[in-house]
This record gives structure tokens, sequence and C-alpha cells, in this order.
């Protein structure tokens, strides 16, 4: 498909449409559903305020230069704790679910310019 473009407006209206387009698709909503539903849940909440105290010792504990493979090892077993809670994978597996069909939105888009979209989008330089 082609779509003439009489000026940077109408690329612009293009990518509001499209944007518009991803907020309608079930993977977009899903994953808002299963963000809310993360955001309501008084253990998960718990889970990832033990989760950000710990990373933010971890890091200042890094800076300088006393972090411990034990420190990292205890990050990492709240995260999977985390991750193990039932509200917390619906909200990874819709994410994952999102990721993929953005990517295959990204390669629609690409396939008509000899650069990868999404990247160049947030980049300041290209080869």
């Amino acid at each position: 498909m082609s779509v003439d473009l009489d000026s940077s407006a109408d690329a612009a209206a293009l990518g509001e449409a499209l944007g518009d387009a991803i907020s309608q698709l079930p993977e977009y909503e899903a994953l808002r559903e299963a963000e809310q539903a993360v955001k309501d849940s008084d253990e998960a909440q718990e889970y990832i305020e033990r989760f950000e105290q710990s990373r933010e010792q971890f890091m200042l504990a890094r800076r300088i230069g006393e972090a411990t493979q034990e420190d990292a090892q205890s990050l990492r077993a709240i995260q999977e704790e985390l991750h193990e809670l039932p509200v917390m994978q619906r909200y990874l597996a819709a994410q994952t679910e999102l990721d993929q069909r953005l990517a295959r939105i990204n390669d629609a888009i690409s396939d008509g310019l000899d650069i990868d979209f999404a990247s160049a989008a947030g980049s300041c330089c290209h080869d």
C-alpha cells in the first residue's frame, strides 16, 4: 500500500492514526488490564516496593564498590519471586504479546524503508 504525502503534517497525521490504531489492539488492551491488576494487587505492590528498595541499595553498594555476588543473587531472588506471582505472570505475558505485535508492525513500516523504523525513531545516528 502506498500513500502520497503532501507534507510532514500528513506523515504526522498518519503517525497519530497509527498510535490510535495500536491503542485499539487487543494486545494493548490486555496489557493495560494486566497493568491495572498489578497496581491493584497489594501482594504485587509489596514485592515491587521490596524489589525497588533492594535494587537501590544494591546500586548504591555497587557505586561505592561494596556490592557482593550475594547481594546480586538476593536481588535476583526477589525479582524471581515477584515474577512468580500469577498477576505478574499475566502482565509479563501481555507485555511480550504486545512487544511481538509491535515488532510485526515495525517490520511492516520498515519494509518500505532502508532502515529499521523503530530503531531509527529513537536514535540520533545512523550508519
